[in-house]
């Protein structure tokens, strides 16, 4: 099937691109193809101007618009990793595009059906909201580059342009290859992009869409022994080369493969320019397909670790997940009513195994089927200044029950500074892997579909942006029937649901002082489980200070950014990782953390190049080796890295 939308995207793309004779000249105005042909046959053209840069521009699956940012600032440093995004709330794992262990937690989630599991390996897996679209005047290309650990790259490369004002497409590619510094660690992935965005001339038509290969492997060694262990806490320079230390298993690797094909499109019934009528009808149709699967391989079962094992050798797991969503939507706007949504879902969920499992203890079918349809309606509205949005969405038919509600308020005094805050209310189903999962590990076996209650999580949030005072955010969770994954009795990982409420609290806060060319940028973020300790652990405090000169060399054709990065988190019981579920699982019997993490930086920006030198974790040489990533798992020592993101304008 993906092969399929893959050649009807390929197929699609050529006849558009064809069927287009319009091109945008360097200032962003359209020309016919004839006039541009003629114009550099004269030898008389003059030079012309590159088109604004807020012409270039970035759009989310939601309609928010930004434009390309060339700039180096701190927040460009803080983006500058594997995932492109801010990770103060995550924990890396040794090596580049391994997993990432969660430091805070975030249950904003609006999903009213179960999500597929293997959770550990989809912080690199893009999802229909990291998708952007694009509308620019001449192509754009970006080339983002960094070095890894040991016989590798990470190339992230991107490529956009406008076949006509109203037509643009991109490709992107995003590859990684890194060995890594431990022994059957390597990872290999690859995220694969293409999006198009159409508007008609009249602009009463819409449509965006994207396709979207990914394939995420890990080699997986299920951590260090504990003879391992004691070797890399002594600090003997014999094993300096981490490669000397030996792991529980060098045979076994984890995958996370998918293909998504996506469509948004939408259309006004009555035009946007009609001047005589304020109203505003809308229709639209979202589609989305999404094949993915899951394998765990490996050569010889460990059944010291995971217990017993159906097979002898050449143990493979694997879990599928299709599914097939239509949503239809009508929406409509009034400037004085404010703009309502009304929509219906339908989704066909296929989950399962290809075998079923006959146990002493009961049979564990191979699958759950079924079809869901759901309603939903949405609100927003701007009353005295404050911007009002509420929206919910309900099941209606289908074996799973779920409920979403959230409504929120925000205001904006005078360009100082902008408040939301608001309540939301979840009910959705565990995750799959929490209600049905099989393996060739005996003990690795459960259906609980019928015995799990739905999770129930509200929360309250309140957040403040201000570059004149400071970012905070707020966020006080209730999660009823918590699903999450801990050792049973024999020592082996298993689903559970909590017997008692969880109560977690988030405060975050971020505040940036200038000193003339130095900066220091802080932020800090507190939490406190009050009930529910068993089942939920986080530290209590998170802080990254950056302090840094920032300067413009050589007749301001360079820009220079350098400083010093400190990151640390407090203690705690931190949660371990097993291979087998791709998951975290939590354990209360290990305090890790409370380590310092102190990288030296040197970044440069040259035209619309920003090029980084950094130097990670360099307090490892003269500290103890007390850091971790998981228990069993030692963080990364010191590296020194390099690379840059390049943007082209054609």
């Amino acid at each position: 099937m993906r092969y399929f939308v893959l050649f009807f995207f390929l197929i699609a793309t050529s006849l558009s691109l064809q069927a287009q004779d319009a091109r945008f000249n360097r200032d962003g105005v359209m020309r016919d193809t004839l006039d541009k042909q003629r114009s550099a046959r004269s030898p008389k053209r003059e030079k012309q101007e590159r088109p604004a840069i807020d012409l270039y521009k970035i759009i989310s699956v939601e309609n928010d618009t930004t434009v390309v940012d060339t700039s180096l600032t701190v927040e460009k440093l803080y983006k500058y990793n594997y995932l492109r995004k801010d990770n103060f709330e995550l924990l890396p794992f040794s090596n580049e595009g391994q997993t990432y262990n969660t430091l805070a937690y975030d249950f904003s989630t609006q999903n009213i059906r179960p999500l597929f599991g293997a959770r550990a390996r989809h912080f690199n897996y893009m999802e229909v909201a990291d998708i952007n679209y694009y509308q620019v005047p001449t192509p754009l290309t970006e080339l983002y580059y960094k070095s890894v650990f040991s016989q590798g790259q990470n190339l992230d490369a991107f490529f956009t342009m406008n076949k006509s004002k109203r037509f643009n497409f991109s490709i992107a590619y995003k590859g990684l290859r890194s060995l890594g510094k431990y022994q059957n660690f390597l990872t290999s992935t690859g995220n694969f992009r293409f999006t198009l965005n159409y508007q008609t001339k009249n602009k009463r038509y819409d449509l965006k869409a994207h396709y979207v290969a990914q394939d995420l492997m890990n080699q997986q060694n299920g951590g260090l022994t504990d003879q391992a262990l004691l070797n890399f806490a002594s600090g003997n320079s014999q094993f300096n080369d981490r490669a000397r230390l030996s792991v529980n298993f060098e045979d076994a690797e984890n995958i996370l493969d998918g293909a998504r094909f996506y469509l948004n499109q939408r259309y006004d019934l009555i035009p946007q320019n009609d001047s005589i009528s304020k109203n505003r009808i809308q229709v639209g149709h979202i589609l989305n397909y999404e094949d993915k699967f899951y394998r765990y391989e490996q050569a010889s079962p460990a059944t010291a670790l995971f217990g017993n094992s159906f097979v002898t050798s050449n143990l493979v797991d694997r879990t599928d997940l299709e599914e097939f969503n239509n949503r239809v939507f009508v929406e409509y706007s009034n400037d004085i009513l404010g703009t309502l949504n009304f929509q219906a879902n339908h989704t066909y969920y296929n989950y399962g195994y290809n075998s079923v499992l006959i146990q002493e203890e009961g049979r564990i079918p191979n699958g759950i089927q079924g079809d869901l349809i759901a309603v939903g309606a949405a609100y927003k509205k701007m009353y005295r200044g404050f911007q009002l949005k509420g929206e919910a969405q309900t099941n209606v038919v289908g074996d799973f029950s779920g409920l979403d509600f959230k409504a929120e308020a925000s205001y904006e005094l005078k360009d100082k500074a902008n408040f939301s805050g608001g309540i939301h209310i979840n009910s959705a189903p565990a995750n799959y892997n929490h209600l049905l999962y099989q393996s060739s590990y005996e003990n690795y076996n459960w259906f609980n579909a019928e015995a799990y209650d739905n999770v129930k999580t509200s929360s309250l949030y309140f957040n403040m942006q201000s570059n004149n005072w400071l970012n905070a955010s707020a966020e006080l969770v209730n999660i009823a029937d918590y699903a999450y994954f801990a050792k049973n009795d024999l020592g082996l990982t298993q689903s559970f649901q909590a017997g008692e409420n969880v109560t977690y609290l988030k405060l975050k806060l971020n505040k940036e002082f200038r000193f003339g060319k130095f900066a220091l940028d802080n932020t800090v973020a507190y939490q406190n489980v009050s009930s529910g300790m068993s089942y939920l652990n986080v530290p209590e405090v998170i802080t990254r200070n950056t302090l840094y000169y920032t300067d413009q060399w050589f007749q301001k054709a360079l820009f220079v950014q350098t400083g010093f990065r400190f990151n640390y988190f407090t203690e705690y019981n931190m949660n371990a990782y097993d291979p087998v579920l791709a998951e975290f699982y939590v354990q209360n019997d290990q305090q890790l953390g409370g380590f310092p993490l102190l990288d030296l930086f040197f970044n440069m920006k040259v035209r619309q190049t920003r090029i980084f030198f950094i130097a990670e974790h360099i307090n490892s040489l003269v500290s103890p080796s007390d850091y971790y990533s998981a228990p069993g798992y030692p963080y990364r020592d010191f590296t020194f890295r390099f690379g840059l993101v390049w943007n082209f304008f054609l």
